[in-house]
Formats: structure tokens, sequence, C-alpha cells
């Protein structure tokens, strides 16, 4: 019984430290077998030195990292943090700050950021609502010729930030919009929805993540930083989004603008079944067309939708409700992308006619970007 019980325990490595280092030495043109002068654990004299009283080990690295004196740590972090928010960093060069990265482009705010955020208790919370609740994030984002000529990148922030959000973000914001995301913290790495075949291409037979068994239920709509990552075969949909395949670290992203992602948005399972959601969502309370894609634009995009704005979706569910009312088995086969329960709240054509203008609108370019 003991056996078995321990068995259910997950097991970890842990790194320690040993009792006497191990000697180091500099290797002559890098043999092995070629050891040159012994050399020990130190600070680079140039970025100070431990404190007194500090262990020379890992720990005592940890605790020199995040000493409050230490003045590169908190830059590196409040710039990166600077690049979550504003699409570029006050710093560029993000993953760089030696002799080969940008200087900082401003570094009386570098340092201010810095400075404010360790005084703050090195609180992330407190350094996002400085920065979003600042002018400069809160300007509004259209881009005049004036500008575009002195400040094309938006270096100097002299309009609000405009850019296309992470493939995460996007996947959870449709789940989010269809009140289908599920906020669990922790837990294990769930697999979604992805075609068939992938993982088998690009395994070996005896690999025990040879066949792809994707989840069931509510697994499916948990958050994007959840969802269980296999580097030799990605998921497509976190890739045709710009993520990173995490065979190294990355920490400034590319950002592009493709077809494919037209393609994934209107045709992924997970995002139709989103826009099913919302369509079902939008359904459920009572009003006039007009009311409903009010709530629409607010659940999608934030805010009401213009005069010629309601024109133009009403025409195209005018258009959608007459075609899937001349098809009502292209309408049913619709409906069943997805796993979420069937709904007979309204008729099958009436419910794909919504989810395909819902879906319409988490296509667009302000659904997609941070403006």
């Amino acid at each position: 019984k003991r056996l078995a019980y321990e068995t259910t325990i997950p097991m970890s490595l842990i790194a320690q430290e040993r009792e006497q280092p191990r000697k180091t030495f500099i290797l002559k043109r890098g043999e092995y077998n070629q050891l040159g002068a012994a050399v020990a654990r130190h600070i680079p004299v140039v970025l100070g030195a431990l404190a007194p009283g500090k262990p020379n080990n890992r720990l005592g690295l940890a605790q020199w990292v995040t000493d409050p004196a230490n003045p590169l740590l908190a830059r590196v972090f409040v710039n990166r943090i600077w690049q979550q928010h504003f699409g570029t960093g006050i710093v560029k060069t993000v993953e760089d700050f030696g002799s080969q990265g940008e200087w900082p482009l401003n570094q009386g705010l570098l340092d201010y950021l810095a400075v404010n955020f360790v005084k703050n208790g090195w609180s992330i919370k407190k350094l996002n609502r400085l920065l979003v609740t600042s002018a400069a994030f809160r300007q509004n984002s259209r881009v005049t010729t004036a500008k575009l000529a002195k400040d094309p990148e938006n270096r100097l922030s002299s309009r609000g930030p405009r850019f296309r959000l992470d493939a995460e973000v996007i996947r959870d914001k449709a789940l989010f919009a269809g009140g289908l995301l599920v906020d669990q913290v922790g837990g294990r790495g769930f697999k979604p929805y992805q075609p068939d075949g992938l993982w088998e291409g690009s395994s070996d037979p005896a690999s025990s993540t040879h066949f792809y068994v994707r989840d069931k239920g509510m697994e499916i709509y948990r958050r994007s930083l959840y969802m269980f990552w296999k580097r030799t075969s990605p998921p497509p949909m976190m890739m045709t989004f710009d993520a990173p395949s995490r065979d190294s670290c990355v920490v400034r992203r590319s950002t592009t603008n493709t077809p494919l992602q037209a393609l994934t948005l209107l045709n992924e399972p997970a995002f139709l079944e989103a826009s099913r959601a919302t369509a079902i969502r939008l359904l459920r309370k009572p009003g006039d067309d007009l009311g409903k894609l009010k709530q629409l634009y607010e659940i999608t995009l934030g805010r009401g939708p213009r005069s010629e704005e309601v024109a133009l979706l009403g025409k195209s569910l005018a258009r959608y409700r007459k075609l899937y009312a001349s098809n009502p088995a292209a309408a049913a086969k619709l409906l069943r992308v997805g796993d979420l329960p069937q709904s007979n709240i309204v008729s099958k054509p009436e419910q794909a006619a919504w989810m395909i203008v819902c879906s319409s609108l988490m296509n667009t370019d302000e659904f997609l970007t941070q403006h």
C-alpha cells in the first residue's frame, strides 16, 4: 500500500549545493582535458560584489540580483512591462541590455519607473496600474500625418499604443466574449482542438506523445497559458499568430498580419464555437436586432456601434438569415462545430445567422489589436 501511494506523488528534480564546490578551470582552446588556471565563483567586478555575509552560491546570486541597490533587474523588468502595454520597450532591444543593445530612448523615464517599482515593493500590479492610467497610454491611437512624420514607430508616445495582440490573448478574448473562458489557476496542461495527424507525423511511434487525444468538457476553455505544448509540433493556432516555438527564450515576438490568420479566425473550431456561444448570449436576452447589435459591440469591442456599422451589420444579418432559412442543413452543420451543447432558444437558421455576425466582429482589426 505504501509503494502504491508513493507512486501517486508527483516527483520533481531539485538543485542542491554541494558541500564542497567542484573545482573549475579555464579550458585551453575549449578542450575538456586541457586545464588552465583555476577559477572561483564571483560577481563580475564591473557589476559590483556580493554584500558582506551573503553566501557565495546560487542563493547569494539570487539575493544580489534582487537587491534594491542593483540597477539592472528593475530596469529590465519595467522595460518589458512597458513593451507589453506600448508595443515597444523604452529600450527596444528588450532581450539585450548589454553593449550590443539599444541605448534607452528616455533614460529618465526608465530610471523613474525602475526606482518607483522597487519602492512599491516590486508590485507588478502597481506598475501596471501606473502605466495604464498614464496620459501617454490613454491617448487616442489615431495617426496623423504630422505625428507619423516625426514619430513613425510611436517611440515618443505621441499617440496611444496600437498593435496586434498576442496569440494567447486573442484566443482568451474570443472565449471570454462567448462566456466560455475558465479562469481556473494552475493545473495540468490541456489539449485543445487541432487538426488530426499532426503529432503522429512528427514524433517517434514509441513516444508517449505520439498520439494526440484532445480534452473534452470545460478543460478546453481554460486560459491559453495552460495549453499543452509539444515543441516538435506546437499548437498551429498559436504559431499562426506568431507565438514562439519555445525552442529558445523569446522576449520580443514578431508581429505579422497574414491571410492565414483571418482564415484561422473564420474556420478554427475554437473561434467558431466562441462565436456560437456569443450568439447564444445575445439571443437569450429580450430585445430587437438593434439592441442585440449594441450588446454585441459592447461584448467584443467594448463600445457601442456607430450608425453606419449598425446599417452594415443589419444588412449582413438579413442576408445570413435568408441564406440559412433556405438551407437549414447548412445551419445545423455550422452549429455542430465544437463541444458546446446545442441550444434550442431559437431556430437553427437564426442562431447560425447571428453566429456568423459574431464571427465577423471577432475578425476585425479592432478586436485583434490593442488601441
